[in-house]
């Protein structure tokens, strides 16, 4: 009787030959398609390339939605080291994504969900999941056509949930990587079966320039061009990434070994700022003969880059005397592990027209001696998130020295605990006060682990995650920031302040001006302006949610501090 029913909820499509799913309300024409594959090595930028793309296609008054299909086998990006793969960036929805969505995020101002982040882990568990269900009716599961069908289902969803105008989707990885086959066979597919108008295929390739030979060589791009050939994809479009402009000799050899048009291929050398990508990008040309390929060109015509214009002028940095930050962490090795932390004082410099400049400051070297001279040099301190003991000591030293030396502060996530545990220790007089991440035995455990975490295993997807409210309180440096009292933010935690001191560090200047509404987390702390003239912390992460042009509000309050520490 069970299996009767799960049969009738299957569709008879399960068992034919070109298994391909659709979800209901999708309506083949309604959106546009463009895939965006990378060749010849990776760290091309494609993910701050596809936002470009995306920003010219909002200045044309499109709705884009992007999609990035990564290749590795992780369900997600949560349980990635930072110095494998560089900052997890998570999503409102809880999602732990890699850091191209925060680009994308970031360059269209809009908040995506778990339907633009998938992984080949998340394809292929979601066929395992299919086969144990009984849903391919018997059939012996293939990679054909059953995890390329599980790939397309993916983007046509994307498409039918956001009602997109253009669907833009990054392949992750490198054009030959065994890894990201199924989706450019997926997106190969999915182009054979909507019709070439409805799909664009971009190809970023790279142009060498070695020092010994003091010329271009093609060579290269020219194979990885040819391994997508047989892969069954011509590219419409190609974009050459090189550190100098190339030469047009350049671009014909490229075009003529890719059977590419000339006029389709674009050069897009090293830009010392990436908000002027998107204008660069339009002066060639190059989302106008994507519209053409996707026969949009008529419908949504060029504005005359008046908005993009305005959009990239604001966001440019003038050349004067920067302010000096120093980012207290222990992935100092790989900037990309903080990535969007980067961005967030990019968007107040912008705001506020000064530069900055950075000091990387390794925790782990505090704690040797003389390590604290490298917090001489700075006029604002930024302790990020991180795991483990490493360092810790080092970011609590890092605290005191801040506290005490009136240096503007802001603490992130992790950075919030050691603020806590530090004047635990220093105002409170709770001398062995730590972290049970740490010291699961220590007498003043005054950040412990949250409750509902307490008996949870795996490690993927089990933080608390996503964008929750925070009340904040009147009268506090947070209200004079946010000017409101409720604000939205990402959080990524297990451990939290200890209610059983919340007392304590609040009778000893501790002010906790931002809380989860209904329950006793503490998600703002701040020492008061008599006190210091700016000492912030928090347990989410502002960086996630700032946005050119709109900084997020404990960032620009951090980046005004600084401003005012240095003379600017």
């Amino acid at each position: 009787m069970v299996e009767k029913k799960v049969l009738k909820a299957i569709s008879s499509k399960s068992s034919d030959e070109f298994y391909s799913p659709v979800p209901k309300n999708f309506v083949k024409g309604k959106t546009k398609f463009i895939f965006v594959t990378g060749s010849v090595m990776s760290g091309l930028g494609k993910g701050i390339f596809t936002a470009s793309l995306g920003r010219l296609l909002v200045d044309r008054g499109l709705k884009v939605r992007p999609m990035k299909l990564e290749a590795y086998l992780n369900v997600d990006s949560g349980t990635i080291n930072p110095y494998r793969h560089g900052e997890v960036f998570v999503l409102d929805d809880g999602t732990e994504t890699d850091m191209d969505l925060g680009t994308y995020e970031r360059f269209l101002d809009i908040t995506l969900d778990k339907n633009s982040f998938v992984t080949s882990g998340r394809i292929y568990k979601n066929v395992i999941e299919k086969e144990r269900r009984g849903e391919y009716l018997g059939r012996d599961v293939q990679f054909i056509p059953h995890v390329t069908g599980e790939a397309k289902l993916a983007v046509l969803n994307l498409a039918a949930s956001s009602k997109a105008d253009v669907v833009l989707v990054e392949i992750g990885g490198t054009v030959g990587d065994y890894e990201n086959l199924f989706a450019i066979e997926a997106m190969r597919e999915l182009a054979f079966q909507l019709g070439k108008e409805n799909v664009c295929f971009v190809n970023l390739t790279f142009v060498l320039e070695p020092k010994h030979a003091g010329e271009f060589k093609s060579k290269a791009a020219q194979l990885g061009l040819r391994k997508l050939l047989e892969l069954g994809i011509t590219p419409d479009v190609i974009v050459c990434r090189s550190q100098n402009q190339i030469p047009e000799k350049i671009k014909e050899k490229i075009s003529m070994n890719s059977g590419v048009q000339m006029n389709r291929v674009f050069a897009l050398p090293d830009i010392d700022n990436i908000y002027k990508i998107p204008l660069f990008l339009r002066k060639q040309g190059v989302d106008e003969k994507i519209l053409e390929v996707l026969e949009l060109s008529k419908k949504f015509k060029a504005n005359g880059s008046k908005s993009l214009k305005s959009w990239t002028a604001k966001n440019l940095i003038p050349e004067r005397k920067p302010v000096t930050i120093g980012i207290v962490g222990k992935y100092t090795g790989l900037h990309d592990a903080y990535i969007s932390i980067l961005k967030a004082l990019e968007h107040c410099a912008a705001k506020s027209k000064t530069p900055f400049r950075l000091e990387w400051i390794e925790s782990a070297n505090l704690e040797k001696p003389g390590g604290e001279n490298a917090l001489k040099r700075i006029d604002g301190m930024i302790i990020p998130g991180g795991f483990g003991s490493r360092g810790v000591e080092g970011k609590i030293s890092a605290v005191k020295f801040a506290r005490e030396k009136k240096i503007p502060f802001l603490g992130l996530c992790y950075g919030f605990q050691m603020a806590v545990i530090e004047h635990a220790r220093n105002a409170c007089g709770l001398k062995n006060a730590n972290t049970t991440e740490v010291d699961a035995k220590t007498p003043s455990p005054v950040i412990c682990i949250l409750p509902e975490q307490d008996e949870i295993e795996d490690l993927g997807g089990t933080m608390r995650l996503g964008g929750f409210d925070v009340l904040i309180s009147p009268k506090t440096i947070a209200h004079s920031l946010y000017g409101s009292l409720k604000a939205r933010e990402r959080f990524r935690h297990r451990f939290n302040v200890n209610t059983e001191f919340i007392g304590a560090l609040e009778k000893n200047g501790m002010v906790f001006s931002g809380k989860a509404p209904k329950k006793r987390i503490m998600q703002i702390l701040e020492l008061s302006k008599e006190a210091h003239p700016f000492f912030v912390a928090s347990q989410f992460h502002p960086e996630l949610t700032s946005r050119p042009l709109k900084p997020n509000p404990l960032f620009l309050g951090f980046y005004s501090a600084c401003r005012k520490k240095a003379g600017l």
